[in-house]
């Protein structure tokens, strides 16, 4: 992030798009943290911030009368929470673009912060709208783009923007960088035994991964609801596990390939069952490929525990994307608990690891243990669409 700030209006766009309860108070602050960094340095640089990001999904969940719910979805509500991280007063800006925003992006001082509303108030942030990105534009001299977590969106605050910006006018915040070297190291030059521990509910949303993974990984450790189609392409009993029937032939071929590349994949050989998804069903620990009518596969089980930790702590390289049970409940917890301590034992032995997705990002927050692993991206899906080899257009359009 080599720029000169001196004197400079930077428009740097963040991926502030966190968790807020009831109360509208924040419940994981994970990705503000991650852009304090670029932030303080633009303003001990000489520089003024112009901080733009979305929250949520206003234009989704419109009023009744089709107005934009501003109580819910308003950047407002984190105002406070960054005079305490920047140790300073934030001004807010009650639009992205317009009057109002042109006004005080002009009046905003040397070492000042000023946070726009959200991005996606305005119908054309989503559709990538040209007038729109050109309007951000006007706001600021320099384009820094730091949000990582969208950037696999053609959105106008993301890609169509960096179009209004010189080549020396933009640059990628220390997040962003971060994230994309990160990623890369994972994918171009991992140091073996290179497992892959992939969990979550569907295997749809996983099979660009999965491929991907096959000329990579030497082992591959699949968990979640997306193991029991695995199984059911292995012959197995999965009772009401889910199960995504239209995927039992892909899964099928996915482990004929593996097979024939010789990488290893495990399945886990027992399962924590229950009769409901509830955190009161009735529980049970049987062989995951031998579930009965009317109960359903929820968590990993002890053996397989085990068996993942084992391959886990062995490895050299480990990338993390997607819990082995519906962590969420209690009961069911403790297969991702377990890996999650795998993992950073094996970090702790000298591996790197990174940890991508939403879910599994929760589970080493939620355990504390974010620290004791190589890097948690802030990215769910971006982080995905980055490891399938996919262009981001968020990432294409700086260069």
């Amino acid at each position: 992030m080599n720029l000169e700030f001196k004197n400079k209006k930077v428009l740097v766009r963040v991926d502030f798009n966190v968790p807020l309860d009831d109360k509208n108070k924040i419940t994981d602050d994970t990705r503000i943290k991650s852009a304090l960094p670029t932030i303080k340095h633009i303003l001990k640089s000489g520089g003024a911030v112009i901080l733009m990001s979305h929250l949520g999904r206003p234009q989704k969940k419109l009023n009744e009368d089709g107005s934009v719910n501003v109580k819910k979805f308003t950047l407002q509500h984190l105002v406070s929470h960054l005079n305490k991280k920047l140790r300073l007063k934030v001004k807010f800006c009650p639009e992205t673009v317009g009057k109002e925003a042109t006004k005080m992006a002009k009046a905003l001082k040397t070492g000042e912060v000023l946070l726009m509303e959200n991005t996606r108030f305005e119908k054309g942030e989503t559709t990538g709208d040209p007038k729109l990105a050109k309007a951000m534009s006007t706001l600021a001299d320099l384009y820094i783009n730091d949000a990582f977590g969208t950037a696999h969106r053609e959105h106008a605050s993301t890609a169509v923007i960096a179009k209004h910006f010189k080549k020396g006018n933009k640059a990628f915040g220390f997040l962003m960088e971060k994230e994309i070297e990160n990623a890369n190291r994972l994918l171009n030059d991992p140091e073996g035994p290179v497992t892959a521990i992939v969990g979550g509910a569907k295997v749809s949303d996983k099979i660009m991964l999965l491929e991907k993974l096959m000329n990579l990984a030497n082992n591959i450790i699949i968990g979640g609801g997306m193991a029991y189609t695995f199984m059911r392409a292995r012959g197995g009993k999965t009772g009401n596990s889910l199960v995504e029937e239209d995927k039992i032939k892909l899964a099928t071929r996915l482990l004929a390939k593996a097979k024939k590349k010789g990488v290893k994949i495990y399945l886990p050989k027992d399962s924590v069952i229950a009769d409901s998804f509830s955190e009161k069903a009735k529980k049970e620990t049987k062989y995951s490929m031998r579930i009965k009518k009317g109960w359903m596969g929820l968590d990993i089980g002890p053996k397989a525990q085990k068996e993942f930790s084992e391959v886990i702590v062995n490895s050299k390289t480990i990338l993390w994307n997607g819990p082995m049970g519906v962590f969420e409940m209690k009961p069911f917890a403790k297969g991702t608990m377990a890996i999650a301590k795998a993992v950073t034992k094996a970090t702790s032995k000298g591996a790197f690891s990174l940890v991508g997705g939403g879910d599994s990002v929760a589970a080493v927050n939620q355990m504390g243990l974010a620290e004791k692993v190589s890097y948690v991206s802030t990215g769910g899906g971006a982080m995905l669409e980055f490891l399938e080899g996919k262009e981001l257009p968020g990432i294409k359009a700086m260069s």
